[in-house]
């Protein structure tokens, strides 16, 4: 299959076959070691979920469950098919549990009518006031009371939107459920997979919508979603002719995929979003919860940091554990994980996370087995090494302001000249800067860490760094962007990444491309972007004032990252990053009804002067 044609089905496939469970060549030792049974199981409203139970053959002792919710189709579907592993990882798989696979409501050959995030409900006074959480109490019930040789004791794992699904799990309290693990899962749409503080995520949710939407009625099936193939393998070319966003539906999907227009009619984080924001819920827990995410997670960052967050505050007498790695999404569950693209972590952190971490975690809450797990779990990129910490952030980071200066300096020391200083480019529509040195029609992951100096040539970059640094530092928790800026516009993107900058000494290292030259390598750490208008907030947005100074805060995420004596910091900042996400007009109007017409030049300033310091609020060790 062409690369082009791949990007119709890359995220579904990705999430499908990779992120249910790593894959073994052939389903011969699951055939040998366990017996497939499928089930519908009723729900309270009456509507059945198609369930696949995989149940040691071995019969001479109790099993714990460990249940897989997924939209994303628990295939092979038939008794006599069985899946080329199961479980998280090969460990559960060999160390004998009951496997328990579920389409979520309304998905594949489960009955009823599916809701992207369906809202949760804090209240359910009859059996039709049905969520995620009762359709997670109603089968957890079942099995205890069906399943032969269970313990009486089930677990919940899911990466994506499974992770979403498991942590709905928690809000089904069931007694039974004593141990669930949420891995990269999303917890507000509008912050995680959707848009990013109000910009929206193109090149993410373009090619994945089509394969996605496999049905939109109750009628259950195992026809997969059309797939949309763009023709091109050159995404900057192929978004660029497509032109506005309304033209996603003009050119090619004619309004027929009803998820992909719930985002176009929802461009403000309206009743809509929050109804599918699932940390409010996240009260009265009970089960002991492992969060897992990536420090690279391209999809589901904020996801994984704030999921982990919210249940660590709303439930301190409950044991909420948190991992951390240098991963992209799922890079946990698969792989090595020792590095991205050019960028080495120096070890195998995948397989530690899975046989130190997460197989101790489920292994003692479901077996009662011995284990002394730190609440938290987080490698340093950079330093390259695991650290364990009580609470996160840890209590020894403290907060520092980093400051751009004139001149495209960076510093701790706050600007003194009261002469009103400040950096300005033009932003082009037409002439958007790319998120990645290169060609693709996919969200390429490894932009997360990839080498910016392309984008550093560009006079649409303004670029800020430090003098080489004569000590280690190391930021751990999260960013907040405080930008002073004005613009001839009336909207704008303000787009901030923050970079190690490596010594012209450094040599090639394992994994450095052939083509790329590690001297001045500039290895992206963090990023984010913001959409102007929603600067006061997300709600009700306001134009910019042209000409005046505005200020534009907002968070980067949480990372721990050293950057290493010799090396620099540097940050970058510009208004296209394309396409990531989608071009802004540069107007105040609702961007995904506006024509091509609509986009136009601006001039943008940001300040770097003592009456308006823009900076980075960081947390330094």
């Amino acid at each position: 299959m062409k690369k082009a044609t791949l990007f119709a089905f890359s995220f579904m496939l990705l999430a499908f076959v990779t992120f249910a469970q790593p894959q073994t060549p052939d389903a011969g030792y699951v055939k040998d070691n366990y017996v497939k049974h499928e089930y519908q199981i009723p729900m309270r409203d009456g509507k059945k979920l198609f369930t696949s139970v995989y149940v040691p053959k071995d019969q001479s002792k109790k099993y714990p469950i460990m249940m897989d919710r997924t939209p994303y189709s628990v295939a092979p579907y038939g008794t006599d098919k069985y899946k080329g592993s199961l479980g998280p990882s090969e460990l559960f798989m060999k160390d004998g549990y009951i496997f328990v696979y579920q389409d979520v409501r309304g998905r594949w050959m489960s009955e009823g009518i599916y809701e992207e995030m369906t809202p949760e409900k804090e209240v359910h006074k009859t059996n039709n006031d049905v969520d995620e959480g009762t359709d997670t109490y109603d089968t957890i019930d079942w099995l205890i009371k069906n399943l032969p040789n269970n313990n009486g004791k089930v677990g919940v794992w899911g990466i994506s939107y499974p992770g979403f699904y498991t942590t709905t799990a928690l809000l089904s309290r069931h007694p039974a459920l004593v141990a669930a693990s949420p891995q990269a899962p999303i917890a507000d749409l509008y912050r995680d997979d959707a848009f990013h503080n109000g910009a929206f995520m193109l090149v993410a949710n373009f090619g994945f919508y089509p394969g996605f939407t496999n049905r939109q009625d109750d009628k259950p099936t195992q026809r997969r979603g059309k797939g949309f193939d763009p023709g091109t393998e050159d995404g900057y070319k192929f978004f660029m002719e497509m032109g506005s966003m309304r033209n996603s539906n003009v050119k090619y999907y004619k309004d027929t995929i009803r998820l992909w227009n719930e985002m176009m009619d929802h461009p403000n984080y309206d009743q809509h979003w929050k109804d599918r924001n699932v940390l409010p819920h996240l009260h009265d827990i009970k089960t002991a919860v492992l969060v897992t995410g990536g420090w690279y997670d391209a999809e589901d960052l904020y996801g994984a940091i704030n999921t982990y967050k919210t249940l660590a505050q709303k439930n301190p007498a409950t044991p909420i554990y948190f991992a951390m790695g240098p991963w992209v999404h799922g890079g946990w569950a698969r792989g090595n994980g020792d590095h991205l693209g050019d960028v080495d972590f120096g070890a195998a952190t995948s397989p530690f996370y899975r046989e130190n971490i997460e197989f101790k975690f489920f292994s003692h809450y479901l077996k009662g087995t011995d284990f002394d797990l730190p609440k938290i779990s987080a490698f340093e990129t950079g330093a390259n090494k695991w650290h364990s910490y009580k609470v996160w952030p840890p209590k020894e980071a403290t907060e520092k302001n980093l400051y751009f200066l004139p001149n495209g300096k960076l510093s701790f020391t706050a600007p003194a000249d009261a002469k009103d200083s400040f950096d300005e480019f033009v932003s082009d529509p037409a002439n958007p800067v790319p998120f990645i040195d290169g060609i693709s029609m996919d969200m390429n992951r490894e932009y997360m860490t990839a080498d910016q100096r392309f984008a550093a040539k560009r006079k649409d970059v303004l670029t800020y760094q430090t003098d080489v640094l004569t000590d280690d530092v190391t930021i751990a928790g999260n960013i907040w962007a405080n930008l002073k800026v004005a613009t001839t516009g009336t909207d704008a993107d303000w787009v901030v990444k923050v970079i190690d900058v490596y010594p012209d000494t450094t040599t090639a290292g394992k994994f450095t491309g052939k083509d790329v030259s590690p001297a001045g390598y500039q290895q992206m750490v963090r990023s984010e972007a913001m959409r102007g208008k929603f600067r006061n907030s997300f709600e009700k947005p306001v134009p910019f004032v042209p000409g005046k100074v505005s200020p534009v805060n907002f968070e980067l995420q949480d990372l721990l990252h050293t950057f290493k004596k010799g090396h620099r910091i540097m940050v970058q900042v510009q208004s296209t990053w394309f396409p990531l996400i989608d071009r802004n007009t540069q107007q105040f109007q609702d961007i995904m009804k506006a024509k091509d017409t609509d986009f136009k030049k601006a001039t943008h300033k940001v300040y770097t002067s003592k009456a308006h310091p823009s900076y980075l609020k960081v947390r330094v060790m």
